[in-house]
């Protein structure tokens, strides 16, 4: 039962992350589509709006819950994880993974009510977070035991610098 359990929980994390990856891509080209003449925008929007609610509703929200479920008949089934350092800090940042699904969630419904609070950029940036997050639960998983702490954190701040930098730089090239 173990090895469905964990087959389950990885293909529901990666539909987790490609419909978070899709969902906060589709709230950028909702945002632009917001600045244009009609009726561009509101032919773009109505499709943004149906193409988010499907998305988010079909695919990243029950993939969430799938893995929510997984992941505690996993811990159920190994509670001796929960004494690890790693499975810890796991769980901290796939809490926090859960906070950023959460706060997406706010702004999709405030783009199917037509409010738009942030830009495009604020948004690619963003989107960033889960790479980040992604990347950290990720070397923690494979590492185990084995990651040194003080590396890993400047690892990601460094690769927290690095996307920035690069969503910036994007943003430039984009005005030319």
């Amino acid at each position: 039962m173990y090895l469905y359990l964990k087959a389950l929980h990885i293909i529901f994390v990666v539909t987790w992350f490609a419909g978070l990856f899709y969902m906060v891509r589709l709230f950028i080209y909702h945002v632009e589509a917001s600045e244009m003449e009609d009726p561009q925008k509101s032919i773009l929007q109505n499709q943004y709006k149906i193409m988010s609610k499907r998305l988010w509703y079909i695919i990243t929200w029950p993939s969430a819950i799938i893995v929510l479920i997984t992941a505690t008949l996993l811990l159920i089934e190994n509670p001796v994880w929960l004494h690890q350092n790693w499975m810890i800090v796991k769980l901290v940042m796939v809490s926090l993974l859960y906070l950023y699904h959460y706060k997406s969630h706010l702004i999709f419904k405030d783009l199917q009510h037509d409010i738009v609070k942030y830009n495009s950029q604020q948004l690619r940036l963003w989107n960033e977070v889960a790479t980040i997050l992604l990347f950290s639960i990720v070397f923690l998983v494979v590492l185990k035991n084995s990651f040194n702490w003080i590396f890993g954190v400047v690892g990601i701040f460094a690769l927290g610098i690095v996307l920035m930098i690069l969503v910036k730089w994007y943003k430039k090239y984009r005005e030319r």
